[in-house]
């Protein structure tokens, strides 16, 4: 069976705009937390900056640090980035072998990364846990929702001879 073009696989196309964005995320928040950079307002890095203010409002414990999240996003930052970037370039040149590689990642991001950080972030202590529900889901939800579709999306071989 042949490839299909990718207007033939429009889940393909939301994969690209979504896993584009989760490289700047990467970039922006991740490296961040990752280098064990305090997030404070007053930083002359705007990156700091912008990782306090949604801490600050909305995630305490990303601005805790506790050692095993900065092992989380640094992974994120340093690992899933390098991913997200052959992953794009895969589902544009369709190539297939990036299926085991999209099952590795989604199984490792959902386990590693979304049981433990969801988790406290709403059953953790009362410190670390997010005054905000809505506003954390928003930022957060895509990282668990995405990946879950791209295993399903890659749940078998030559996924890119079909629409999903």
């Amino acid at each position: 069976m042949e490839n299909l073009p990718l207007r033939k696989r429009p889940i393909d196309i939301v994969f690209l705009v979504f896993f584009s964005v989760f490289i700047v995320t990467c970039i922006i928040s991740d490296s961040v937390e990752g280098l064990g950079l305090d997030q404070v307002a007053n930083s002359p890095n705007i990156l700091v900056q912008w990782n306090y203010w949604y801490a600050s409002n909305f995630d305490p414990l990303y601005q805790s640090h506790p050692v095993w999240l900065r092992f989380i996003s640094g992974t994120s930052a340093f690992v899933y980035v390098i991913f997200y970037i052959l992953l794009i370039i895969s589902i544009i040149k369709r190539w297939n072998w990036i299926q085991l590689p999209s099952v590795i990642y989604a199984t490792m991001i959902i386990a590693l990364t979304g049981i433990p950080i969801f988790g406290v972030e709403f059953f953790g202590s009362a410190a670390e846990r997010t005054p905000n529900v809505a506003v954390f889901l928003a930022f957060n939800a895509p990282y668990i929702v995405l990946p879950l579709l791209l295993l399903i999306r890659m749940r078998k071989p030559k996924p890119f001879t079909r629409a999903f």
